[in-house]
């Protein structure tokens, strides 16, 4: 199961590397999910060494105060031979064989992030050693937890350091390898503190003992390792450190190894607990214990990543694709964007989408209505004939029959329909407007650039203005024809008066009788209401014709015709598109990016098994 480690290797140097390493985000992350272990403890625990004796090479920066800046992500990878050397994350062409290069890269890469201040950073160093003397093991080294701030340290430091330690350590999936002195009372071991705070059945924590060596005469650390002072669910393990001598001298780690083992065979009150002791076996436990957390949680980790690749695909695909940045390509978006938005207001007058029926309904309602409150009888009253009957004769009466009264009759109730024609033709124009404003907001993609929206809201609606000009136009003519020529038909069929003029023994002031203006009036309404029947139903193809046939067709054609005169930096004014949401789907890719390159990796893991 080897592979398994090296699989959670490559997943945590891939989320470093697109930004995901455990800071805060609106999606779970990877790195979160991924199995861990946090070396914790205080400063002077005697962490760096302990790191270094599982590793068995000098390779961590050393000194007073807080050494340890950013966590350290240390991979250890077992070959079978060859010369070691070792790799960081951030150079990863570069091999380092002398691990004092390596102890000075670390140092100068923190600094890189943090400034040559003594602030403490959350982004993550990755170190990777080979070596056939190293198990495989991956361990993430934090910064020592401290009391008090030093000079050059803001007052927050304490605070900071414990607040990021605990960021790794209260995640179920973070083993802790809490370390603490011998020499010290465990009560007040800051790394068995905290540590109990996140994992207070001690479930998830391993206990390290270090500085056994350095306790005062006739005392030890039975009590300790045997579980006895504190209680874990897995076996403290002690360790014994090179002293400062040896560091000074450069006490070959191997050598270390040796003594170590050694000490813990030799001493009387160790020797029944010398099996496992030392760093040697530190490492073997932890690599053991990471390979059978990475080996249950294989089924979680899938889960994860398949349901997070679809929520990245999602949101993805909810803010659009990415802007062009060739002329032709930022082109061929806006086309393809306004086309989206002329099928959708297309959608919404076929009835695929809602508001085309409100068409209809000024058609066979409205029309009507208006055409009905024009009330042709009152305007064809005794009065009104007679006076349009009069004034049509002028000086003398008509010989044979009124026929100037008559048109003058017909003509001025005919061109009363104008106004319901009006109405009709705005009505629907209004409607057309507003099926744009919801085409508009239905097109997803013109929200992602409010200069575009703006732009083809305004031009189509422009072009309604011109479609409901013409319209108008065409629609009042329909009316003028009704005037300008009257239906001879229509006035031949009528029944003959016996009475052809009006009664001679009448003054002219008084040419016709009531009957014969009745007869006038009736014989007018009666071709008026036949003009209407015939406008009702022609009204609505002439607005059809001209506005919603046109809307389908056209609406857009003018701004197309403008946008092929634009060039490359027009174009892309039009398409400015939030920063921020730039941003975040550039974000969203890599991240998808990452969780597919995941979901392959443990794919291959899991049927391998």
């Amino acid at each position: 199961m080897e592979n398994l480690i090296a699989l959670v290797n490559r997943l945590q140097r891939a989320c470093t590397a697109l930004g995901d390493h455990g800071e805060e985000s609106s999606l779970p992350t990877l790195w979160d999910a991924l199995p861990t272990i946090a070396v914790v403890g205080g400063q002077s625990s005697g962490k760096s060494s302990v790191l270094e004796s599982i590793v068995g090479k000098d390779f961590l920066p050393r000194g007073s105060g807080i050494v340890t800046r950013r966590p350290l992500v240390l991979q250890l990878h077992r070959i079978d031979e060859g010369r070691e050397y070792a790799e960081f994350g951030h150079l990863p062409r570069k091999r380092f064989t002398d691990f004092a290069a390596v102890r000075k890269e670390i140092s100068d890469e923190t600094d890189r992030e943090t400034g040559r201040s003594k602030q403490i950073s959350s982004v993550p160093i990755y170190l990777s050693i080979y070596s056939p003397n190293v198990v495989n093991l991956t361990l993430i080294d934090l910064p020592g937890l401290t009391k008090v701030a030093v000079e050059g340290q803001p007052d927050s430091i304490v605070q900071d350091i414990e607040n990021m330690v605990r960021s790794y350590i209260e995640k179920p999936n973070c083993i802790i390898l809490a370390i603490s002195p011998a020499n010290q009372d465990l009560a007040t071991s800051d790394a068995i503190k905290i540590s109990r705070e996140v994992d207070p059945k001690g479930e998830r924590t391993f206990g390290v003992l270090t500085k056994i060596d350095l306790m005062d005469k006739g005392t030890n650390a039975v009590d300790m390792l045997e579980g006895k002072s504190y209680k874990l669910q897995f076996p403290w393990i002690g360790v014994v450190n090179r002293s400062q001598a040896d560091i000074n001298k450069n006490v070959d780690m191997i050598a270390a190894r040796r003594r170590e083992r050694e000490y813990f065979s030799s001493t009387p009150e160790y020797r029944h607990l010398a099996h496992r002791m030392g760093s040697e076996h530190l490492g073997k436990v932890m690599s053991k214990h990471l390979e059978s957390v990475i080996k249950s949680r294989i089924p979680g980790l899938q889960s994860l990543i398949n349901k997070t690749i679809i929520e990245l695909e999602t949101e993805l695909s909810r803010l659009g694709k990415p802007i062009a940045t060739d002329a032709g390509g930022k082109l061929y978006m806006i086309m393809e964007i306004c086309r989206s938005f002329d099928g959708n207001f297309k959608e919404h007058l076929d009835g695929v989408r809602p508001g085309g029926d409100k068409i209809y309904y000024v058609f066979d309602n409205q029309l009507p209505a208006a055409l009905r409150r024009l009330q042709f009888d009152k305007q064809l009253s005794m009065d009104n004939v007679r006076k349009l009957i009069t004034e049509a004769d002028g000086y003398q009466p008509h010989l044979i029959a009124p026929e100037q009264g008559y048109r003058r009759l017909i003509e001025s109730s005919i061109v009363s329909m104008k106004g319901p024609a009006e109405a009709a033709v705005d009505a629907v124009h209004a409607i057309l407007k507003e099926l744009i404003h919801k085409a508009v907001s239905e097109t997803a993609e013109l929200k992602q650039y409010p200069s575009l929206r703006v732009e083809v809201s305004n031009a189509a609606v422009e072009s309604l203005e011109r479609m409901r000009d013409e319209s108008k136009k065409a629609t009042l003519q329909l009316v003028e024809m009704e005037c300008h020529y009257l239906t001879v038909d229509f006035f031949r069929k009528l029944p003959q008066d016996i009475e052809k003029g009006g009664n001679p023994t009448h003054s002219i002031f008084d040419r016709y009788n009531d009957a014969y203006l009745r007869r006038i009036g009736s014989n007018v309404l009666s071709y008026v209401n036949m003009v209407c029947a015939t406008l009702r139903n022609s009204i609505p193809k002439s607005v059809v014709y001209g506005q919603v046939r046109e809307a389908k067709r056209s609406l857009l054609d003018h701004f197309f015709a403008d946008l092929g005169k634009k060039e490359g930096k027009q174009l892309g004014t039009l398409l400015d598109e939030d920063p921020a949401i730039m941003q975040r789907r550039l974000s969203l890719a890599k991240r998808l990016e990452l969780y597919r390159a995941a979901q392959a990796e443990i794919d291959s893991v899991a049927w391998s098994k």
